[in-house]
């Protein structure tokens, strides 16, 4: 799961909108840089808006949108950095397709909440948006979510405290990072 090659990860947290993808990624990497590690987080909604403007929500233009994460991804974390990446990307081989292309660890995070979860949570308004008929190709509602078949940690985020979820990250992660400390640090 984790190598020692190069010191870097990438982490890659996936489900639907509102799942809690970006909450525990950000947590994740409040931790990490408090404790002097080097890392990154790349989340979906700013990448868009920064590398990925222009593109739309098709398969296509999401699965070239989850190559250009996954790009940058490597680039930093075979440099040395834990890259948190808080992206939907929906579609199963897209993501397996990053973990090919990469030179470092790749540790897949299914944020896993049910859809009437999300749909309650929706921060942003995009389901009451796509029930409405506003919008398309809204993952969950008129486009489609593959959930990862194995990941390496499952974060049931409807049934557990943010707290709980990010423990269960660190846990994968704080071993290989700081094997000298780890169980001191997770417990902090």
């Amino acid at each position: 799961m984790i190598s020692e090659t190069c010191g870097g990860a990438i982490v890659w947290f996936t489900d639907l909108s509102a799942a809690g993808k970006s909450t525990i990624a950000s947590c994740v990497f409040e931790y990490l840089v408090a404790r002097g590690i080097k890392a990154e987080l790349l989340d979906g909604d700013v990448v868009r808006q920064r590398i990925s403007r222009g593109l739309g929500f098709s398969r296509e233009d999401r699965e070239e949108n989850n190559r250009r994460i996954g790009f940058v991804a490597n680039l930093l974390a075979r440099n040395g950095v834990v890259v948190l990446v808080s992206a939907i990307s929906p579609y199963r081989e897209g993501r397996d397709e990053v973990r090919r292309k990469t030179c470092v660890s790749f540790v897949e995070v299914y944020v896993s909440a049910p859809l009437d979860v999300c749909e309650r949570r929706d921060p942003k308004g995009l389901y009451r948006r796509a029930r409405a008929g506003e919008l398309r190709q809204v993952t969950g509602i008129d486009g489609p979510y593959e959930p990862p078949i194995a990941p390496e940690i499952t974060c049931p985020t409807h049934e557990e405290p943010v707290e709980t979820s990010v423990d269960r990250v660190l846990r994968v992660l704080l071993p290989w990072l700081v094997p000298q400390s780890a169980s001191s640090l997770a417990d902090q």
